[in-house]
């Protein structure tokens, strides 16, 4: 089993990620860490909390930071996720507390812990996993690879006409991980805009699995209103689960080595580029990806769920 730590902004698409890693059989979920983005910090620890017990998992969540390494902070993007990051879900307390260990802390004992065995997988903006790498020089040899949910090479931006998300929120970060060579996966939009989920197939993992498929789909009303509205598509792209997925089945992306550098300032800022006279090490980018069997994965895993 692949030993698992998600570093999240929960967020309607981190929900389906963590609900299809708590399904998955091939995932021990070590543990969650929670940044801003979709929601606040302090929001997405609490979302974090909410989704585990959902699920019936007893995993640690720790808190990260609050606000970007350079820039000043965002508003949380309330629009697309609603404004608990829920859709129209409403808040509630979970049980749990998260740990008195902050995020980038916990990642590297982690990863010192499971010593060439720990997968991280960011699907938020970058900023606990570029502070790892500040605080530990033995980071990235610890880890056996950090799979983010992150970047467009060919595919243009999604905030942006040049930007995706999650870089554009912290684009000195990323610009730390895009550092961290052959270890680093950028699974992006050049493969997540290829999977649609479609309101017909979030029925389906309800009938399936009444409870936490019940609760997808409830969440998915919300989101797949903005992609109807913002991009005249009938559902959601799967960004975040396909990270997930591209950390046990990397055999269903063809991926690029190529140096990358990410902008930091300008209308270009969050643009993750090719940089081949960088001087930096390659990081891996998915360019295409086996879109059916990605999506047809995903459901069948959630339908395991009760």
């Amino acid at each position: 089993m692949m030993k698992l730590i998600i570093d999240t902004d929960p967020g309607i698409d981190d929900a389906m990620a963590i609900f299809y890693a708590a399904a998955a059989p091939d995932i021990d979920l070590l543990g969650l860490t929670t940044i801003f983005g979709n929601v606040t910090t302090a929001t997405a620890t609490r979302n974090a909390l909410r989704l585990l017990e959902a699920a019936g998992l007893d995993v640690p969540v720790a808190g990260g930071a609050t606000t970007p390494l350079v820039l000043p902070p965002f508003k949380p993007s309330a629009y697309v996720h609603g404004e608990e990051g829920f859709g129209d879900i409403p808040a509630a307390e979970p049980r749990g507390r998260a740990l008195n260990e902050e995020a980038a802390g916990f990642l590297c004992r982690m990863a010192r812990e499971h010593k060439g065995e720990l997968v991280v997988c960011p699907i938020g903006p970058l900023t606990n996993i570029a502070l790892a790498m500040q605080r530990d020089p033995e980071f990235i040899g610890n880890v056996k690879s950090i799979v983010v949910m992150g970047g467009s090479l060919e595919e243009g931006g999604n905030i942006t006409p040049h930007a995706e998300a999650n870089i554009y929120h912290d684009p000195h970060a990323a610009d730390v991980v895009c550092q961290g060579g052959a270890k680093v996966v950028f699974v992006g939009l050049d493969v997540t805009h290829r999977i649609l989920c479609r309101p017909e197939d979030f029925t389906a993992i309800a009938a399936k699995s009444p409870e936490l498929g019940g609760i997808l789909q409830q969440m998915s009303h919300f989101y797949i209103k903005f992609y109807r509205e913002v991009a005249g598509l009938n559902g959601c792209s799967l960004h975040d689960p396909a990270a997930v997925i591209a950390c046990t089945h990397p055999d269903l992306f063809a991926m690029r080595d190529v140096p990358l550098e990410v902008s930091c300032e300008g209308e270009t800022s969050g643009a993750t580029l090719a940089a081949p006279d960088s001087g930096r090490a390659p990081v891996k980018v998915c360019m295409t990806v086996e879109a059916d069997a990605v999506k047809s994965l995903f459901l069948r895993r959630l339908a395991l769920l009760p």
